[in-house]
């Protein structure tokens, strides 16, 4: 007798689609030559068909009221990562962190193992990309050799699982990383959506019922998002993205997804050669290297999270000599740059349709807080006008369409952060309060027209 014939399905590589048939293009996604041929009943919701229906087993019900006997939270000692997570590793949790290549994701990883090692707790470190000796020289240049991280190489879900069960639960454990992991449950090559999300979920189930907290380490796509489906992203309890720019020695961490923490913190590192240093007054470090003032420069205050920063935003308007002139943006939203210089042309009589336009943000920082509307525009303006701002001011406000400029949160926390580091001025919107302190002086404007009104008288 034959046997039976194997269902199959067609999965997109990119982004999770299932179909029918194959196809050049994923209709999903949009993306060509993504779509792979897999056997179906495997993965996430699809383990008990290879094996045939089961009677479930009655789950106990506990109250919710209820105290657990232990610390909720693993505190690693890296104070800017413990800020992200929001206080600690949660026990039980599953995190994922995603980087671009080289930017510092293992470094990390193997400092704050070692630092968690240090305090007594059992933590493990498995690699899947390097062999043990690589591993150990890194640890070698960092410091760290000593620290008592227990260390594997395996990809095999299956022996990582039989490992960590076989002792006691360890506090922590690092899968570096999920793409090269492989599980016998599943028919399909590693890196493959389906390997990808059934290795996801058979960890972070271990980490659920263990108790353990568990780090994934996650490769990025080459729009910046984490490869893989999107599912595997609302497994896990947080996601930290790790950014940077290999042009400079910033590392920003930061957290968008956190279900037991805010979402809007940052941890800065600064990279050296013996690894991944705190950066603790990131506002200092983002201006350290600003030099004599020039036009199309201004300090702008932002927040990131509970944290002031201070960023310089720099700005240059030149003519163009093209039919379309050019607009390009690093560190801030295109989209949002675009809204700016049409209010300025629209409501303040600014005539940018024959300049190019480049903006940057200085020192790899990236802004996404709409309050930095009024330190562009007053940057633009600047530029265009060929007149330097003052040296000592700090700018911030949110721009509205009618070129009116409207208050933002945090500003007593954005004026604190600015006296501490010796600015004496401010230019903010017309609805906020004078500093406690009274040691800047703060000009209020009710519409963007005033800022450029002053901006280009000098």
């Amino acid at each position: 007798m034959a046997a039976p014939k194997r269902a199959v399905q067609f999965v997109c590589q990119v982004c999770g689609a299932v179909t029918g048939k194959w196809s050049g293009r994923c209709e999903s996604c949009g993306e060509w030559n993504t779509i792979a041929e897999e056997t179906a009943g495997g993965g996430v919701g699809g383990g008990g068909a290879l094996r045939g229906a089961q009677k479930g087993r009655v789950v106990a019900l506990v109250p919710l009221a209820g105290s657990a006997p232990e610390a909720p939270r693993h505190v690693s000692g890296i104070g800017e990562l413990d800020r992200v997570t929001g206080g600690g590793f949660v026990r039980g949790s599953a995190l994922l962190v995603g980087g671009d290549p080289g930017i510092g994701k293992s470094t990390l990883l193997i400092q704050a193992a070692a630092a968690l090692a240090g305090t007594g707790r059992p933590v493990v470190y498995v690699s899947g990309e390097e062999a043990i000796a690589q591993v150990r020289l890194r640890a070698e240049r960092l410091g760290l050799a000593a620290a008592p991280v227990g260390l594997a190489a395996e990809t095999s879900v299956e022996d990582i699982l039989a490992t960590l069960t076989a002792g006691p639960p360890p506090a922590l454990v690092v899968i570096d990383s999920i793409q090269t992991l492989w599980t016998t449950l599943v028919e399909s090559a590693p890196g493959t959506v389906i390997q990808v999300r059934a290795a996801a979920q058979a960890l972070v189930r271990y980490a659920k019922q263990s108790g353990a907290t568990v780090i994934l380490v996650g490769h990025v796509t080459k729009d910046g998002s984490i490869a893989g489906p999107r599912v595997v992203e609302h497994m896990v309890d947080a996601v930290l993205y790790f950014e940077g720019d290999g042009a400079h020695r910033f590392r920003v961490l930061r957290a968008v997804k956190n279900r037991f923490g805010p979402t809007d913190e940052i941890g800065v590192f600064e990279m050296t050669g013996t690894g991944l240093r705190e950066v603790t007054n990131p506002s200092e470090l983002f201006l350290g290297e600003r030099g004599r003032s020039s036009p199309g420069a201004a300090v702008f205050a932002g927040m990131e999270g509970t944290r002031p920063v201070l960023v310089e935003i720099q700005a240059l308007v030149a003519p163009s000599a093209l039919g379309t002139p050019r607009r390009a943006v690093v560190g801030w939203d295109g989209s949002r740059l675009a809204m700016i210089l049409a209010v300025l042309e629209t409501r303040c009589g600014v005539r940018l349709g024959g300049h190019d336009v480049y903006l940057n943000v200085a020192g790899g920082l990236r802004i996404a807080e709409p309050a930095a509307d009024v330190a562009v525009a007053a940057a633009l303006v600047s530029s265009l006008a060929g007149v330097a701002l003052e040296q000592d001011c700090v700018y911030f406000g949110e721009v509205s369409l009618s070129g009116s400029v409207r208050p933002v949160s945090h500003a007593q926390s954005r004026l604190k952060e600015a006296q501490k580091l010796g600015f004496v001025r401010a230019v903010v919107p017309e609805a906020t309060a004078d500093d406690e302190d009274g040691r800047i002086g703060v000009k209020r404007v009710t519409a963007l027209s005033d800022l450029v009104a002053a901006v280009a008288a000098g």
